[in-house]
C-alpha cells in the first residue's frame, strides 16, 4: 500500500510554501540583509522548537509510523546550542527565552505529541527538509553577511552525518511515500505541515521589529515591497 504523502505534502503545502518566502524577515534573508542580533534570536527560538520536536519524535520512536521516519541524524538541537553559545557565550541559556510565537509553537508539538503523535511527521518534513533544501542557501548568506568563518554561527545548518543531501532527501520521500496510512490520515498529516508553516511565519514575523531597529523601515520597505512568486529552491521538496 502506497500513501504517496510525500507527493501529497509537496503538492498541498506549495501555497504555504509561498507565503512563508514572503514573510518580509525572509525576503531580507535572502536578498542579503541580515543583522546579528536578529539571526541570533531566531536561532535562539528555533532551539526551543527543535528541542521540543526532537524531544517527541525520541518519545515515540517506537511508534508503528514515526519509527519508519525518524533518523537521528537530522536533529538539530545540539548545533543550535554550540551556535547559541558562539552568539551569547557559555551562559546564553540564561540570555534567551522562547517569544510568544515560538511558545505557541511548542505547545502545539507537545500536544500532538499527547494525543496524536503520527501528526508530529508534518512538522518534521516541514521543518528538516526546509534545512536540507533552502536551509543550505540561507547559510551561505548568514556566512558572507556576518563574516563567519567554517560553520561557527551557522552550525544549525550543517548536516555532517548527510555528506549526500538530494540523496537523503530522495531516501525520505521514498519512506513517506510508503506509509501504510490512508488518505484521511495523509490529509490529516498535510494539514498539520500547513499548520507547522503558519507556526514558522508567526515566529519569523516576530523578528521583523527587531531587523526594522536595525535597519530601518525605509529600507524594510523597500526590501519587502514585491512578492516571490514561489522558488523551487527553498521549497522543503
Amino acid at each position: 500500500m502506497s500513501s504517496n504523502l510525500a507527493q501529497k505534502l509537496r503538492c498541498g503545502t506549495q501555497q504555504a510554501h509561498t507565503a512563508a518566502e514572503n514573510v518580509g524577515f525572509m525576503k531580507c534573508f535572502v536578498k542579503g540583509v541580515v543583522d546579528r542580533d536578529c539571526f541570533a534570536k531566531f536561532l535562539g527560538n528555533l532551539y526551543y522548537v527543535y528541542s521540543e520536536l526532537e524531544a517527541a519524535l525520541e518519545h515515540h520512536k517506537d511508534h508503528s509510523l514515526i519509527s519508519v521516519v525518524y533518523f537521528r541524524e537530522l536533529n538539530r538541537k545540539a548545533h543550535l546550542e554550540k551556535d547559541l553559545e558562539f552568539y551569547y557565550g557559555q551562559d546564553w541559556r540564561g540570555k534567551i527565552a522562547p517569544s510568544k510565537a515560538a511558545q505557541t509553537y511548542i505547545s502545539r508539538i507537545h500536544e500532538l505529541s499527547a494525543t496524536e503523535p503520527v501528526l508530529l511527521i508534518g512538522h518534521a518534513y516541514t521543518r528538516y527538509m526546509g534545512d536540507l533544501s533552502g536551509g543550505q542557501m540561507l547559510q551561505k548568506v548568514a556566512q558572507s553577511v556576518l563574516k563567519l568563518s567554517g560553520y561557527e554561527g551557522t552550525s544549525f545548518y550543517n548536516f555532517e552525518q548527510i555528506p549526500d543531501k538530494k540523496a537523503f532527501k530522495d531516501k525520505y520521500r521514498q519512506v513517506l511515500d510508503s506509509l501504510p496510512i490512508d488518505n484521511a490520515t495523509a490529509d490529516k498529516i498535510v494539514a498539520e505541515a500547513n499548520n507547522a508553516f503558519r507556526l514558522n511565519m508567526q515566529m519569523v514575523h516576530e523578528l521583523e521589529e527587531t531587523l526594522i531597529k536595525a535597519i530601518g523601515q525605509v529600507m524594510f520597505n523597500s526590501l519587502t515591497s514585491t512578492n516571490n512568486s514561489g522558488s523551487t529552491e527553498l521549497s522543503p521538496a
